[in-house]
């Protein structure tokens, strides 16, 4: 009896060893593994967060970054220009849409003023104005502050900009704050605002 129950034992084993060896089943499990990342919708590469992007097959937090920072897209193919590989387009293809791209956080700068001609009025993407070889300063577009009352501060010179100032939200480097925050910070206001504040 015992010896019976040795032998029953000992094919069991043998059949789930060759089984578990064997390419076929082994390829069978892996592409379990595969179907599992598949998302149950299609996951828009233009607004998918991180976590979201990560979640499709071949896909890691590398190549996430890389489809961020190369956003918006306006097909799937463009994902190619951002560095993703081909083998990993061709997995990922059927799973994500390049829908609409997401609004800019930021609102583009008010028209120019009625002194240009009236064809500039409306606000023009700022590789338009890039090619049209207008200023620099006209080509930066002014940022919009997250709440009313903050200053801009240039990070680079360490002065902040007031609401109304030239400058205000449009230097390369620099980021919104409140007042007391800039000097707290070690901000100085900017001679445009001085002067503002002193009438």
């Amino acid at each position: 009896m015992m010896r019976g129950i040795k032998l029953v034992g000992a094919i069991v084993l043998g059949a789930v060893l060759a089984f578990g060896a064997h390419p076929a089943f082994a390829q069978a499990s892996k592409s379990d593994k595969a179907a599992t990342k598949v998302p149950a919708q299609p996951v828009d590469i233009n607004t998918a967060s991180q976590a979201d992007l990560e979640a499709l097959p071949g896909v890691g937090p590398a190549t996430a970054k890389k489809i961020i920072a190369g956003r918006p897209y306006s097909s799937v193919q463009d994902l190619s220009k951002a560095g993703v590989s081909k083998k990993t387009l061709d997995k990922i293809g059927p799973m994500v849409t390049a829908g609409a791209a997401p609004a800019p956080s930021t609102p583009a700068a008010p028209a120019p003023s009625a002194s240009k001609s009236s064809a500039s009025s409306t606000a023009t993407p700022k590789s338009a104005t890039a090619s049209s070889g207008t200023s620099k300063t006209a080509q930066m577009e002014a940022r919009v502050p997250p709440a009313k009352g903050m200053v801009w501060v240039n990070t680079k010179s360490g002065v902040y900009h007031s609401e109304g100032d030239q400058w205000y939200g449009k230097t390369k480097e620099g980021k919104f704050m409140t007042e007391p925050d800039a000097i707290k910070a070690g901000y100085h206001a900017s001679k445009e605002g001085a002067a503002a504040k002193k009438q």
